[in-house]
């Protein structure tokens, strides 16, 4: 991973709104080895972030969609034990907003995480500007901090790039009717079920362009990235996948 990227995991602020709520990793969460599964700590911060946007009564008839998320993982969190979410909201931009959240375990787990939302029109087609009551909520967190929603993964892999067919089910579409962020993490555990668990630090990183539907797909592999492609071609989503010293 990109070592310049560091700085997108800014600690809590000093003042301003910071949500919390607390999780337990269950049966259904992790591995064979008993370490929680990225698919499951990308829920509970989608849970985490839901459960912060009622609690904090902002009106909004808008739509947030992920764009990117990117998950470092200091130590992974183990079966039962108890994990408290913090979130906050550490930047922004003109019609996006970048969340910062801390997974944090009884035991020692460990995971930091940055997310990127976009906040489109109520049909979902285009994005917007933030609804009129978010900064007197989370600007303060924010501190005024600005950020980008340029992509940057490669666009396309490589000639080269090894591919597999992955199946995306009727149980990983969400309420949008699309499949949830949190399935797409699933491929990457396929691979990592069939070795010992990763080194920690364990960084990875998914980015978002286009929602995917029910059915197979492709997984174009190259080095530590992957890309997940549409039978039409249409690049769905990417994982830049390693550990960093």
């Amino acid at each position: 991973m990109r070592a310049v990227e560091a700085t997108e995991l800014v600690p809590a602020p000093p003042a301003g709104r910071v949500f919390t709520e607390d999780a337990r990793v269950g049966l259904g969460d992790v591995a064979p080895s008993g370490r929680v599964r990225l698919d499951a700590v990308a829920r509970m911060l989608q849970d985490a972030a839901f459960a912060d946007v009622i609690d904090s009564g902002v009106l909004d008839d808008g739509v947030w969609v992920v764009r990117r998320l990117r998950l470092r993982v200091e130590r992974f969190p183990r079966f039962e034990e108890t994990v408290t979410v913090a979130t906050w909201c550490s930047g922004t931009g003109p019609l996006w907003a970048e969340r910062r959240s801390t997974v944090r375990g009884e035991q020692g787990g460990l995971v930091e995480a940055v997310a990127l939302w976009v906040h489109l029109a109520p049909d979902g087609m285009r994005p917007c500007p933030l609804p009129e009551g978010f900064a007197p909520i989370y600007g303060a967190a924010a501190a005024g901090r600005r950020v980008r929603a340029r992509l940057r993964h490669p666009s396309a892999a490589p000639g080269d790039a090894s591919a597999s067919t992955w199946r995306f089910r009727g149980a990983d579409l969400d309420l949008a009717g699309h499949v949830n962020n949190a399935a797409y993490w699933e491929m990457l555990e396929e691979e990592l079920a069939v070795a010992p668990d990763p080194p920690t630090p364990y960084d990875t990183e998914i980015e978002h362009r286009a929602p995917a539907d029910v059915g197979d797909v492709t997984v174009l592999r190259a080095g530590p990235m992957r890309w997940i492609v549409d039978p039409d071609g249409t690049v769905l989503a990417s994982l830049a996948v390693g550990s960093v010293p």
